[in-house]
């Protein structure tokens, strides 16, 4: 591959240790965790796991959906497809086989506060793979020609959404939730903004945003920190400007949501798709346990409230399962069925029901301690990926909360008292406050 511009500076181990490091004492459990900012604004954060032979290496833009201005809804994901058009140094197939001819692994999202790169290599190709993330992120060659094809191919995508009524239906919840708030915007935006998006727009957001201190660099794996900064270096992270506030997070007040409403949008299929749900806290939040563990009790396997009664029991919905996210300021929770258009009815009441009993009764400390055990689990073997563990010390740093060993987050899971929980259940799961999307038919007779 043609070297970057920045390919071969030199690194400088005097700017390096002059940058201030958090670090956790050897004999600590999670030790591996550590933390620096660069001179330039960058923020580098990595978990050390000796046993594993890859690692992920990933970064966050704090800038998304949420960030967007109306009319450009769909922007930022909008630049997240066409950086993989080409760059400077890189055509679209030499960036496609960067990694992927090491075995590695390439990939992107849009989130509503976040847009993530992230590559997955064997721990001796980090240098490869940070150049290629550097070269996509600074270098992206962001030509018209390349936004006039990838229009089509983010159109198509959101016409697949279109045509797959249980994401559709995930979509309209949040719309019909927040309403002109950019928490309701769709990620990918609209046909409509998608069809007017201009590289000038697209090349103002890169400008504006794609600079380090608007930046996470997050790595988990077999890698010791001082190596990834060296790496870092290596490749050119540490000479790009860090940029200015333009590419700051907007300050966007989260609204109080007008009484929860109930919808219906109509459409042909065997199944109707119902999603219920509503605000809840933020990432931030000491309820945040109590919250997922509710969530969890309610909607998180098979053993859960809503599975064994709406499936099980009743035999009213193959899927039936709950969801969460936490954002800086806001969250939501939420409920999702699929069951026929006869009996969708009857599964809405159903899960209103068992949502009044436990606002109403909170959940039983035996009932707790299981939905605990089952929380930890899930957890624990979630963290044996370094994936895992790169989008958990990313989020640290990004919500600016403490990183928590595995030990410590199992205690305060631990720690969440039945009182808490029932206090979640009455102040976020009440039935009365759940706004309520059902997309479907409605010419039963």
């Amino acid at each position: 591959m043609p070297p970057s511009a920045a390919r071969g500076h030199a690194v400088s181990r005097g700017l390096i240790s002059a940058v201030p490091d958090v670090t956790a004492p050897a004999d600590v459990p999670g030790a591996g965790f550590r933390s620096t900012t660069l001179p330039n604004g960058l923020t580098v954060v990595s978990e050390y796991m000796p046993s594993v032979r890859s690692v992920a290496l990933g970064v966050w833009v704090r800038r998304a959906s949420i960030h967007e201005r109306r009319e450009e809804m769909g922007v930022s994901h909008f630049l997240e497809h066409l950086v993989f058009k080409g760059t400077a140094n890189r055509s679209a197939r030499e960036i496609a086989l960067a990694l992927e001819s090491l075995g590695g692994s390439l990939d992107a999202f849009t989130s509503r506060e976040h847009t993530s790169f992230q590559a997955r290599v064997l721990d001796e190709h980090l240098p490869q793979a940070a150049d290629v993330l550097c070269d996509l992120i600074f270098r992206p060659a962001l030509r018209e020609s390349d936004l006039n094809l990838e229009r089509n191919v983010i159109l198509e995508e959101i016409a697949m959404v279109d045509d797959t009524p249980d994401d559709l239906v995930f979509e309209l919840h949040n719309e019909t939730l927040w309403g002109r708030h950019p928490y309701g915007y769709a990620i990918l935006g609209t046909r409509e903004t998608v069809g007017a998006m201009t590289v000038e727009t697209v090349r103002a957001l890169h400008a504006s945003a794609y600079r380090p201190r608007h930046m996470v660099v997050a790595a988990a794996g077999r890698v010791e920190h001082e190596a990834l900064l060296e790496v870092l270096s290596r490749t050119g992270w540490d000479a790009v400007g860090g940029g200015n506030d333009d590419g700051d997070e907007a300050s966007v007040p989260v609204p109080v949501p007008e009484s929860p409403v109930r919808r219906h949008v109509d459409r042909d299929g065997h199944q109707t798709h119902i999603v219920i749900g509503s605000p809840s806290v933020a990432y931030g939040d000491a309820r945040r346990y109590a919250v997922s563990l509710v969530g969890l009790m309610l909607g998180g396997g098979m053993s859960s409230r809503l599975f064994q009664r709406v499936r099980e029991e009743l035999g009213l919905a193959y899927a039936v399962y709950s969801f969460q996210s936490f954002h800086h300021d806001s969250g939501l929770h939420g409920i999702y069925a699929g069951t026929s258009a006869e009996t969708a009815d009857r599964a809405l009441a159903e899960i209103r029901s068992e949502l009044a009993l436990v606002a109403r009764e909170g959940f039983p400390e035996d009932e707790i301690e299981a939905g605990k055990n089952q929380l930890k689990g899930q957890l624990t073997l979630s963290l044996e990926s370094p994936a895992s563990r790169m989008f958990r010390v990313a989020s640290s740093a990004l919500y600016g909360q403490p990183f928590l060993a595995l030990d410590e987050t199992l205690s305060r899971i631990d720690a969440v008292t039945p009182a808490q929980v029932a206090e979640a259940c009455h102040d976020l799961f009440a039935p009365d406050r759940q706004t309520v999307v059902t997309l479907g038919r409605s010419d039963l007779p």
